[in-house]
């Protein structure tokens, strides 16, 4: 049953890779054409801002790509989940508003840029939060930590509560 579970995530990953890589292809071959045919778009913002893109994409390719054993075809591994939440669901968002604004850029020129800002907005409001949430537990174990002046302390098992 286990296989079987390892062969649906190897085959679940190579189709996610293969739509990730073509989707690639042609949102930066339809740029390229686009700017060397009709209008010109920045190259300089393109480069720079498609970046965390194609290495969010490298990332996904390395850890989620399914190895197998070249002499026996079998599975070796799997690859990690590319449809786990977190990091993973989040370079996939990368790479999906890079898409988009590539997108915008070709159809509204460079303020299509403009997208690709929601991306560090975001990094920076996950962050904030955890943040946050990290003073707050460690505003609440310092508040356990502080026992009232007059108060004995509260025994940790059972048997040093009978005792007391």
């Amino acid at each position: 049953m286990a296989q079987k579970a390892r062969k649906d995530r190897a085959k679940s990953n190579a189709t996610a890779l293969k739509n990730l890589h073509t989707g690639t292809l042609i949102v930066n071959v339809l740029f390229v054409l686009f700017h060397s045919l009709f209008k010109k778009r920045s190259i300089l913002l393109y480069v720079v801002l498609s970046i965390p893109s194609f290495i969010c994409e490298y990332v996904l390719e390395s850890t989620g790509r399914p190895r197998y054993d070249p002499s026996t075809k079998a599975l070796q591994n799997a690859g990690e989940d590319l449809s786990a939440p977190g990091l993973t669901e989040y370079m996939f968002d990368v790479i999906w508003v890079t898409w988009a604004s590539v997108m915008l850029v070709v159809l509204f020129g460079n303020w299509g840029w403009l997208l690709w800002t929601v991306v560090p907005a975001y990094g920076a409001f996950k962050g904030y939060s955890l943040l946050g949430a990290a003073r707050g537990m460690a505003g609440m174990a310092s508040v356990e930590g502080q026992q009232p002046d007059g108060a004995a302390p509260v025994a940790g098992n059972r048997r040093q509560r009978r005792a007391a």
